[in-house]
This record gives structure tokens, sequence and C-alpha cells, in this order.
């Protein structure tokens, strides 16, 4: 096994509003200057139907939604 190509995961964490998107874009505009390739993702989402799920989850409409649906839609999002 060749480990000369190794990476990192980094993930970013927080509440809503609080700049994670932002600071992946900073991150992989700095990265990506440097020449290292980057892969993101989030989650929820991240395919059409993901987005879809996505959409479903985030909407503040959404308030009685019940804890077993939700997880099941993040299950489905990651199964997308």
């Amino acid at each position: 096994m060749n480990l000369i190509n190794k990476g990192f995961f980094v993930t970013f964490e927080g509440i809503e509003g609080a700049g994670k998107s932002t600071q992946i874009k900073i991150m992989k505009k700095y990265l990506g200057n440097k020449g290292w390739p980057i892969i993101t993702t989030r989650e929820p989402g991240g395919t059409f139907i993901g987005d879809q799920l996505r959409d479903i989850l985030l909407d503040i409409d959404n308030k009685e939604i019940d804890c077993k649906v939700e997880a099941l839609l993040y299950a489905a999002s990651r199964a997308q």
C-alpha cells in the first residue's frame, strides 16, 4: 500500500449561520491555490435528491416533524 499520497479529512461543524460555508470556501480556495486536490461534501445534500431532502429537513415550517422521520431522512440522504 502506497502511503505517500495520504490526505486529510477536515470537518466544519456548528450551528446554522455560524460561517461554516464561508470558512469552507476560504479553505478550499487557499488549498486549491497551493495545488491540493479538494473534495467538498455537505450533509444532508450533495446530490439532487439529497438536496431535496435537505430542503425538507431545514424548512422552518416543518416544526412538527417526528424525530424518527428526521433521522430516516438523514439516513436516506446519506444512502443517496
